[in-house]
């Protein structure tokens, strides 16, 4: 996300959960080349947002470039763009796609 240091705390952050998670719905119509949906927030996401008072947000997924881009690659390439979201090049995503099978864990680390 374009504010990449420390965890998701609450939504619009702009931040990317850190944690145990799996990849459970994919979305090949979105506003992104493809995309698979992270299961953000899990039991300690919604856990710690409780204590807080804070929504912890949701829908943070692993996608492409957008599909209809207002940059050039390059900037998509060298920027934290997302608001929380994972983002690779296109063919990085078709990659993943094809490779990865839904209910995938994944761990994502600072």
């Amino acid at each position: 996300g374009i504010a990449p240091v420390g965890n998701k705390e609450y939504e619009g952050d702009a931040k990317t959960p850190e944690g145990r998670y799996l990849l459970d719905v994919r979305n090949p119509g979105s506003d992104f080349f493809l995309s698979m949906h992270i299961s953000y927030p899990n039991a300690d996401d919604q856990q710690r947002a409780r204590s807080n008072g804070v929504d912890p947000g949701g829908q943070i997924m692993i996608h492409g470039q957008p599909n209809e881009p207002t940059y050039s690659e390059a900037y998509y390439r060298s920027q934290d763009w997302t608001n929380g979201c994972i983002a690779v090049s296109n063919s990085d995503m078709i990659d993943i796609w094809l490779m990865t099978p839904d209910g995938t864990p994944i761990e994502i680390r600072p």
